[in-house]
This record gives C-alpha cells, structure tokens and sequence, in this order.
C-alpha cells in the first residue's frame, strides 16, 4: 500500500482558479452552460472579465486525438450486446483490440458524465495500442448514444435511471470479461464519473475484477469496501476538494479490509487533468498517472 503526492508543472495556460471551480460546477450538472458563461462574464480578472477564460475550457476533441482510429497497430469497431436489467436491455460500445490474434487482457475504458465522447474513444484506443482489449461502453446507447456534443450529452445521462445505467456498466464488464478475444484477466479504469463506477464495479464484480485505476472518482460507500478484492491505482488531483474529501474515509477502509492499492495525488492540477481536450489537462500528470496505470494494469492483468 502506497499513498503518493506527486508535484507536476502547472499547464501554460493561466486561468484563473476561481473559473476552474465555475467549469467544475458547470461539467458536473450544478449549473448549466448559460449560468456558467454569465458567471464567469461576471467574474474580473486582471480588471477585465474571465469570460474568455471560461470558454477556453470548453473540449476541443479534434486537437486531442493521440491515436488514429486506423492506426494500423489497433483494430477497432462498435459492438451491441444484451444487457439484463439496464436501461433497454442493450448496450453498446467502442471495442479496440491489438493487431494480432490474442487473447489478449482486457481493460473496461469508463467516460464521465456526458456518455461516449471522442477522448474516452481516444483513450480505448491508447489502451489497445499498450497491449489490451479495450472496451468503451457508451451509457447513452439507450437514449440513443452519444449525441455528438457534451452539453446533450450530460442532459441525457443525468436523465437516464441511475441504477439501470449503473448495471449497464456492469453488464459491459461481464461482457467483454467473456470475450472470446480477453483472457479473462480484467481491468477497469474510468474518469470523474467513470472513476467513480471504478470503485463500484470492484464492489459489485469482487473477485471478478483483477484491478481498477479510477480517476478522481467518488469513493464507494466504506460498508461495500469489504467486497472490494481487486488491486486499485487511485488518481486524484491537487485541486479537487469534493473527490478528495472521500479519501480519509475510502483509505481507513481499505486498510482495515487489507485491500491492496495505491494512491497519487498529482498536485497543482485539476480535476479532469487527463483529458487532453480542455486546458485542465496537465501533460506531466497525465502521463505519469497513464503510465501508471499501464503498468498497473501490466503487473495484475498477466497470465491466463
């Protein structure tokens, strides 16, 4: 068990901290776009308004693509599967495997809170390129996927049954668990709501999951730790006070039911530091927390 603070360069963009915290509000449904545009326009920096700060934020996933989706190194294309008692009965995702025949271990790529958007597909693609099969579930598949932009896309998740959405995510893990490319070691990793449903597959899988690496997620309730049996690599940033709060609980917890697990906190940067599509992203921690992961992945996923 090891719990790390790791210091990193601050991006090269400066905003204001006080933005951050509107764009935190905003992503995670508190506030809509609207409100958080009029804020921000509200807000003074420097004697002038932080507005233009604020939409520097907004996702320019085009600019973030680190993997070709015909990288000749990855094999990729959508796949539909049952889903019992999810939101339809159906699911889909973004399934990514090496070049080769396999089998190969596998590694459940879980998105935030606005469904299957191009950097979690990016990410899926990064994760086969490393040596796995990669599946990126899409939660929105049964209100029709994701609709192309992130504002759509969180309205609909967050009007979607919480519950059945959660057991579509599982679903997605026995799913690509059983594949007859995985060999059936299986991994999960996830960001900010992603991260979050880390923490509950490895509650609701036990044993059936070999290690979780959520990123800034929310911990799961401590009376669940006990069920908990895979290895996690637990990723926060420096500045991200309502996930971070959960850790003194989260940590007595899996200490007291001997959980093996690591944990890093990447100061001086912010929540969604690894998504490379807004200028939250901190390129020093993200790959730092990736390679990480990678090699988390690489140690508990080995063998047959």
């Amino acid at each position: 068990m090891t719990n790390q603070q790791t210091a990193v360069a601050a991006p090269v963009i400066h905003i204001d901290q006080r933005v951050y915290d509107l764009y935190d509000e905003y992503c995670h449904g508190r506030i809509d776009r609207r409100e958080f545009l009029a804020k921000a326009r509200a807000l003074v920096v420097g004697g002038i308004s932080a507005l233009a700060m604020a939409q520097l934020l907004f996702p320019r996933y085009a600019e973030a693509q680190t993997i070709s989706f015909t990288d000749e190194r990855i094999k990729a294309h959508y796949v539909d599967y049952p889903s019992p008692g999810g939101n339809s009965g159906k699911m889909r995702g973004y399934l990514v495997q090496p070049a080769g025949k396999g089998p190969f271990p596998a590694v459940l790529v879980i998105h935030e809170n606005r469904g299957l958007n191009p950097y979690v597909e990016d990410v899926a693609r990064r994760a086969a390129v490393a040596g796995f099969l990669a599946l990126a579930p899409d939660g929105l598949a049964p209100a029709g996927g994701y609709p192309g932009n992130d504002d759509d896309g969180r309205t609909l998740q967050a009007g979607l049954d919480q519950a059945k959405l959660r057991q579509d995510i599982v679903n997605s893990a026995r799913y690509l668990k059983a594949h007859t490319l995985s060999t059936g070691k299986l991994g999960a990793t996830g960001f900010c709501w992603g991260g979050g449903m880390v923490n509950q597959l490895a509650v609701a899988l036990g044993a059936d999951l070999n290690a979780g690496a959520p990123f800034y997620g929310a911990a799961p309730a401590v009376e669940d730790v006990p069920k908990i049996k895979a290895s996690l690599l637990i990723n926060y940033a420096g500045t991200d006070e309502r996930i971070n709060a959960q850790w003194p609980a989260y940590e007595a917890a899996l200490k007291a039911n001997r959980v093996a697990y690591e944990q890093h906190v990447y100061e001086g940067t912010q929540h969604g530091f690894h998504n490379n599509s807004t200028p939250r992203y901190n390129e020093a921690a993200a790959n730092l927390a990736w390679d990480r992961t990678l090699a988390h992945f690489r140690k508990n996923l080995s063998g047959a």
